[in-house]
């Protein structure tokens, strides 16, 4: 039986965010968290709207879902992201103790796993590659438009 409710599911959730960045100008990056199969948290980048360097989707993400739940800690929780975290980003999630995270497309210039690849902590797995061709196509076309 397939589980209706699979990374590839929730990814597609996830770039429905990064979809409605790209629509208000935003780098279009995407992130939800989820705990017992339930969406508890999602957002989108809000960098330029909110003039926040720190307003990145992951970050959203993260102090919704921990407001949901009560608490500062994930456990139990998947973060579904359309781009690598940066460096910041994967110090908040080590913070939260996240579980998983899973994520589309990597980042080379400044994802986590180049700079910071212990940033996380030790327990969290970490998926990359879930609709990954979608997930960089879009950061491709808001670039290319942006120049």
């Amino acid at each position: 039986m397939i589980e209706p409710f699979d990374d590839e599911y929730f990814m597609k959730r996830a770039f429905a965010e990064a979809e409605q960045a790209f629509a208000e100008g935003e780098i279009p990056v995407g992130a939800l968290v989820v705990c017992r199969n339930q969406i508890i948290a999602r957002s989108h980048n809000l960098t330029e709207t909110l003039n926040d360097v720190t307003a990145h989707a992951e970050m959203q993400a993260v102090t919704a879902a921990a407001n949901m739940l009560g608490g500062k800690y994930l456990t139990g929780c998947t973060l579904y992201v359309t781009l690598e975290p940066c460096t910041m980003c994967a110090g908040a999630l080590g913070w939260a103790q996240i579980d998983r995270i899973v994520y589309g497309a990597s980042d080379e210039k400044r994802g986590f796993q180049k700079f910071a690849p212990e940033a996380l902590h030790p327990k969290t797995e970490i998926l990359g590659g879930i609709l990954q061709t979608e997930c960089a196509d879009i950061m491709k076309r808001f670039f290319e438009q942006k120049r």
